[in-house]
């Protein structure tokens, strides 16, 4: 749903009903991710895509009789029709199961305010029960900073308890999932699997070196849904003016800053700086911190004298092997901004576990789950950047 929040969250200020379809498992290749949504309001009004076209159609009537009959959850599963490839399903191959449920923002004020929170960019979570006891399905609990508000149908029930617990510590993760809850007496009696909508902060970027590629990946950056930071230490070049994209530009020494501010396991380091008195200490931190990614720009050969420089102070062989060196795909880029899309799509490929070849020569799912190791081992081929 959260793909859909502002609307939501209007719509719930407004207190209108509305039917809210969403994505609660995917078989083989779909193409979009579970806790995607659609909804539908009293006025015939619809937002959303679950299918990219394929069964929206479907959705709208299924969603159109929930609403009007303000009967209960209702389940429906959409795949590829071998009779027909033209009838209602998903022509790429994959299935959807689709829960379409009746939310009646007035009697559920917790569903407002979490969107609210996921609109402002904080982070909350939205636990939706997708299976188990009829009496339980589309039950809705809220995480809201330390406390958790539910349906009253939970009550105080312990499988509240255990939902909000499994929810916050999904939500650390800023990820949504799936998972599997239940069948203990005393934590949480009854068996379900809940759907845990994670709208965490954005995740960082963290670009180091003021220069024309630095701009063209701030903006590659932002529009990828990063929070982007561009740092150096030289004020004649670290200005706002230069790099318009970027959230904030600060002035100091890369690894300085980077030892001060807060980073996790889905920051994306970026080391353009190609120039030793920077790197070095700059990357010998970074490879020992809990971050996502790491690469550094340069040449292959400023790529060795890099590497022995690290092994000097006491950089080890399995920190060296996290460095994206040179950094990026082998795109045959040569400009800033061809530079900028080969660096995000190593950083894609990487988040994902993509193999960074075409898919033409990749077999299996194009759509994988999140996390899924492909078919074809990653191939690290780096880009040569700059020529220092």
């Amino acid at each position: 749903m959260l793909n859909i929040a502002d609307t939501l969250h209007r719509w719930c200020r407004e207190e209108r009903p509305f039917a809210l379809a969403t994505v609660v498992d995917v078989t083989g290749s779909a193409p979009l991710p579970i806790g995607t949504s659609v909804a539908v309001d009293e006025d015939g009004n619809a937002i959303g895509s679950i299918s990219g076209g394929c069964v929206e159609g479907a959705v709208y009537e299924l969603c159109r009789q929930v609403l009007q009959g303000q009967g209960a959850p209702q389940r429906a599963r959409f795949g590829y029709s071998d009779d027909d490839a033209f009838a209602v399903g998903l022509t790429c191959g994959g299935e959807l199961d689709v829960l379409v449920q009746r939310v009646d923002p007035a009697a559920r004020p917790h569903l407002g305010a979490a969107l609210a929170e996921a609109v402002e960019g904080r982070p909350a979570a939205v636990a939706q029960v997708v299976d188990g006891p009829e009496g339980l399905l589309g039950v809705t609990l809220c995480v809201l900073g330390d406390s958790w508000i539910a349906d009253s149908t939970l009550g105080d029930r312990p499988t509240g308890r255990a939902m909000a617990d499994r929810a916050t510590a999904q939500l650390r993760t800023g990820r949504t999932a799936r998972l599997a809850l239940g069948g203990d007496a005393d934590t949480c009696p009854e068996t379900l699997s809940v759907l845990v909508h994670a709208a965490a902060t954005r995740p960082r970027m963290l670009i180091f070196g003021a220069i024309d590629f630095a701009a063209a990946l701030a903006q590659a950056g932002r529009f990828l849904g990063y929070h982007v930071t561009v740092c150096d230490a030289r004020p004649v070049f670290a200005t706002k003016a230069r790099f318009p994209h970027a959230d904030e530009v600060v002035v100091d020494w890369p690894h300085r800053y980077l030892a001060q501010t807060a980073v996790d396991a889905r920051t994306a380091v970026c080391v353009l700086t190609h120039d030793a008195k920077f790197d070095i200490p700059l990357l010998q931190l970074a490879l020992d911190l809990p971050v996502g990614y790491v690469g550094a720009m340069g040449s292959r050969r400023t790529h060795e004298e890099r590497l022995l420089r690290l092994r000097e102070v006491g950089v080890t062989q399995e920190q060296l092997a996290r460095l994206r060196s040179p950094i990026g795909l082998d795109l045959g880029a040569r400009t800033p901004e061809e530079t900028a899309i080969s660096i995000t799509a190593e950083i894609i490929a990487h988040a994902g576990r993509g193999s960074g070849l075409p898919l033409v020569r990749v077999s299996g799912p194009i759509h994988r789950v999140s996390g899924a190791v492909p078919d074809t081992a990653w191939h690290g081929a780096g880009m040569v950047s700059g020529t220092c």
